[in-house]
């Protein structure tokens, strides 16, 4: 199981300050809201898996279909929520990339969680599972209706300056946010451009980028029956806990 006691391999020396960080690293430096006490919430998990691709170290991330009623064709970490039979967040993420992208959890290397976020609008307290792809596998889209694509984005390409910038939703907020593909024309914005900026942050690996370089939200990417993202939805949920 991708949480087995038993001894792990090695990670790669580049991912030894990412266990590190997940040891150290607190709910408010990755985002303001942290579940009230006692709170009653719905659980879910993402999956930040971490791999070494043709261009070098990398993360496995998919785009929404572009049909969805919420958040469509918005970049994500594979996840989603917490079935009855998950025995741990580390189950849920894996499980839903796997059921995502077909990829093999055999070759999974879970080796932390960060800490517990909190979505208030939608009452989702989401873990995020950070993995080693230790035997990689291949992967593609297993259901259309959800999934439109998936991509291997080089962690160097989110750390080149030229490839930030801040986006601006119609309703007024704004956040930080990556240009992904081929030909940089995909925004990565969000629940998963927000801890990923943050985590790169907290590591030391941000290099200056400058955040007044401002676009509005695509069209194609705003909800089709008009949903609202405001100040309380900043980084937004993992896509597989919204309805179609």
């Amino acid at each position: 199981m991708p949480d087995s006691p038993s001894p792990q391999p090695p990670l790669p020396p580049w991912l030894e300050p990412v266990r590190r960080c997940a040891l150290e690293i607190t709910p408010d430096e990755l985002t303001r809201f942290v579940a009230p006490d006692g709170a009653r919430t719905r659980e879910g998990a993402v999956l930040l898996l971490f791999g070494e691709g043709e261009k070098g170290p990398d993360l496995l991330l998919t785009e929404r279909a572009h049909d969805m009623r919420s958040h469509p064709g918005q970049v994500s970490f594979p996840g989603g929520s917490t079935d009855p039979t998950d025995a741990s967040p580390a189950h849920t993420a894996v499980r839903e990339a796997q059921e995502e992208t077909g990829l093999d959890p055999d070759g999974v290397q879970v080796f932390a969680t960060l800490p517990r976020l909190w979505l208030p609008p939608s009452n989702f307290t989401v873990t995020p599972v950070l993995a080693w792809w230790r035997v990689e596998s291949p992967v593609h889209v297993v259901d259309p209706a959800e999934v439109h694509a998936i991509y291997r984005v080089p962690i160097a390409e989110l750390l080149d300056p030229e490839h930030r910038l801040s986006v601006r939703h119609p309703s007024g907020w704004t956040g930080p946010a990556f240009l992904i593909g081929d030909d940089k024309d995909l925004v990565l914005w969000g629940f998963t451009a927000g801890i990923i900026a943050r985590l790169f942050d907290f590591l030391g690996w941000t290099r200056p980028w400058d955040a007044n370089v401002l676009r509005d939200l695509p069209e194609h990417m705003l909800a089709a029956r008009g949903e609202v993202v405001g100040p309380g939805d900043q980084q937004g949920p993992p896509h597989s806990t919204r309805e179609r």
